[in-house]
């Protein structure tokens, strides 16, 4: 909770900050990375600093926390610190990385604000700072703990037991620990970091849903090629498509993630598309395994049969379920798949049974799309779960 004599600070500075936070994020992390070169290289996606998306990312998630701040003192927006609180521990950060960050970041709001950030206004962003920080330090240690890991030690080597294609653009890996060690246990729908080394020594990270139920004696992950529209192409699917085989050692994170089943028989929604469908591939072979008879809504989109990745896969686990339907969408379903609509998903259409909990997976239009035509027929806000690939551009959405 913000002090007393903060609220009215922030509140009245929410503005200025928030119309200036791309300048400061941009600003901010060139000036960390001319300090701290190594985190570029080792840590952050080069990627998604070449096109902003990081930058985006970290101006809307503290635009967000302060907006919550002001709107609801009195309670911790959990879903926003969980899913950023999992995604830093999937790479390891350290709590001493918080105060590099913070002394490059009010560097930054500084020196594009200028006369502006009085000493009131800095100690007034500093608390919004480090309430922020400490709540995700606190997620991120009984993060590791759960893990069994010390603070950031959640690396461990892993041989590549079997590769598939699966699609034109889409490969799966089977994995196992190197030290002969079972893998760890994992709850559906988290998912791994994987590190490469790439030809210019960089050691870049990318995270990966576990695509099958925990409890096998492999891990799976399934890695889409990312081809950028006017950037590179993806730096570590690359790599992985192009060089990893049987037999290969990749370094691999502990399982993270908050986009989990919930215990009970209530009724879900399991909502994906393109690549998307991992997650929820994992959650679909759970209740498959486990003999639930919880009713379960599966809808998929893709571009075309062949790009839908575990297809069979999907329609097989589907079938198994005694109260599950699927429905599929297709930009151009072509002959092999008749039972399929064409053109994009829509939610809004399906008949839904009261009380279900929906999880989605997929690019953001599609995901906005879902979830506003979930809201628009009664479902809560809160009932509504999503998993972003990359940086979450859609932080502070309940």
């Amino acid at each position: 909770m913000l002090s007393e004599q903060s609220v009215p600070v922030v509140r009245a500075t929410l503005p200025v900050v928030g119309a200036a936070i791309g300048d400061i994020t941009e600003l901010f992390y060139r000036k960390l990375f001319e300090a701290h070169p190594e985190l570029l290289r080792d840590l952050f996606n080069r990627g998604n600093q070449a096109n902003g998306e990081q930058q985006r990312a970290l101006a809307g998630s503290i635009a967000a926390f302060a907006g919550m701040l002001l709107e609801r003192p009195d309670a911790r927006p959990d879903a926003l610190l969980a899913r950023i609180a999992h995604k830093h521990a999937s790479l390891g950060i350290t709590s001493g990385q918080y105060k590099i960050v913070h002394h490059h970041l009010f560097g930054a709001i500084a020196e594009v604000l200028g006369d502006a950030v009085t000493p009131e206004v800095a100690a007034a962003w500093d608390e919004v700072y480090w309430l922020m920080a400490n709540a995700l330090m606190a997620i991120e240690a009984h993060l590791y703990q759960e893990a069994g890991a010390a603070e950031g030690d959640v690396w461990q080597r892993m041989e590549i037991t079997e590769r598939r294609e699966e699609t034109p653009d889409a490969v799966s890996f089977l994995l196992r620990r190197t030290d002969g060690r079972p893998v760890a246990a994992y709850r559906p729908g988290q998912y791994v970091s994987v590190q490469v080394e790439l030809p210019d020594g960089a050691r870049q990270i990318r995270q990966y849903s576990l695509s099958g139920a925990p409890g096998r004696p492999e891990w799976r992950i399934t890695v889409k090629h990312v081809h950028g529209s006017g950037q590179p192409d993806g730096e570590v699917s690359s790599w992985l498509h192009a060089h990893a085989r049987p037999g290969d050692v990749v370094t691999v994170s502990a399982p993270f993630g908050d986009l989990v089943l919930p215990e009970g028989d209530g009724p879900l929604l399991l909502a994906s598309a393109g690549i998307g469908v991992t997650p929820m591939l994992a959650m679909l072979d759970h209740l498959a395994s486990t003999g639930a008879a919880r009713p379960v809504t599966v809808v998929h989109a893709d571009r075309t049969p062949a790009h839908h990745a575990h297809r069979n896969e999907q329609l097989a686990l589907v079938r198994a379920l005694p109260d599950a339907r699927l429905h599929l969408w297709y930009e151009e379903p072509g002959d092999q798949a008749p039972e399929a609509s064409t053109g994009l998903a829509d939610v809004g259409t399906l008949e839904l049974p009261s009380g279900l909990t929906a999880y989605l997976c997929g690019p953001l239009p599609f995901m906005r799309a879902v979830r506003g035509d979930l809201l628009r027929r009664g479902v809560p806000a809160e009932a509504i779960h999503y998993e972003v690939f990359g940086p979450d551009l859609w932080l502070g959405r309940p």
